[in-house]
């Protein structure tokens, strides 16, 4: 079985250094890349089975996008933000492209991964090759955004992993049908154990401020922003929707169909958000995309 090489990459912040966690798949030779990037409370783990089923092709990168996982923590927790987040992408691909001629570089990104893939590939003279947005527009619902920013900010502690893996399931009904191994899987991979042998989510409780700062102005100029962006896209682009998503709408994938990088649009049944990427189905998709 194809396994991961497990690295760092030191990155800055306004507030100071931090280092970003990532794994690495396939032939640490290929120049072709494929970042991989997961949503705001998950780690570069929900790509595994993705990753080894494209190896074969690219040379896989999947971070923990910091204040997860094994990434660092920033001091500063307002700079939770698309902003910081590219910033650090720009260096992980620096690194993965150091001394590479003609390195190629295609990203897949799974809700806020998507955001900041966007964020990247609207920039001029950016290296983005292709381009997969996994359930994510810059039009967001917002009673959506509000179960997400109160979910991000519940500091739950559980006296078992069976437990916590219990409440990881229940909140996640969303990512469709899923088997009993996946998904003992997608709890594990967000949960570890704190010094007082409770079991807690992996990531830094300073990720809600950003969400709590939130006004309806600030939501608007983001909107807007995020809009600006997407319409300076100009890589081949792949939109993918859960058809039961509450993140984005029908409306807003029909609008970004008819604007920007006017990408290819596929809708996965009985799946709401985001599609995990762990059947063999929805991995033929990212396939067939990226590689033809």
């Amino acid at each position: 079985m194809i396994e991961a090489r497990m690295k760092t990459v030191q990155c800055c912040s306004p507030a100071g250094l931090h280092s970003m966690a990532y794994k690495e798949w396939g032939d640490d030779d290929n120049p072709r890349v494929l970042v991989c990037v997961h949503g705001v409370t998950r780690v570069g783990d929900d790509f595994d089975k993705l990753a080894r089923a494209l190896a074969d092709h690219y040379r896989v990168v999947c971070p923990d996008v910091v204040g997860r996982g094994r990434s660092g923590r920033l001091r500063n927790p307002q700079l939770y933000r698309i902003p910081q987040y590219v910033s650090d992408m720009v260096t992980l691909i620096a690194r993965a492209t150091a001394n590479r001629e003609q390195a190629q570089v295609d990203w897949f990104g799974t809700s806020m991964g998507g955001l900041i893939g966007m964020a990247l590939a609207s920039l001029p003279d950016n290296p983005i090759g292709k381009l997969v947005l996994n359930d994510i527009g810059p039009t967001l619902d917002p009673a959506a955004l509000l179960r997400i920013g109160d979910y991000i900010g519940q500091d739950l502690r559980f006296p078992s992993f069976e437990v916590a893996a219990k409440f990881v399931r229940e909140v996640s009904l969303s990512f469709g049908t899923h088997t009993e191994a996946e998904w003992h899987k997608l709890a594990a991979d967000v949960l570890h154990q704190d010094r007082d042998g409770q079991w807690v989510r992996h990531y830094d409780m300073g990720l809600a401020l950003p969400f709590r700062s939130a006004t309806p102005d600030t939501a608007k100029a983001d909107e807007a922003a995020l809009w600006a962006a997407y319409d300076a896209i100009r890589c081949p682009t792949l939109l993918v929707r859960g058809a039961e998503s509450d993140l984005l709408s029908r409306e807003t994938a029909a609008a970004m169909q008819a604007r920007g990088p006017r990408p290819q649009l596929v809708e996965i049944p009985h799946v709401g958000h985001a599609p995990t990427f762990l059947h063999e189905d929805q991995i033929a998709i990212a396939r067939q995309f990226l590689i033809g």
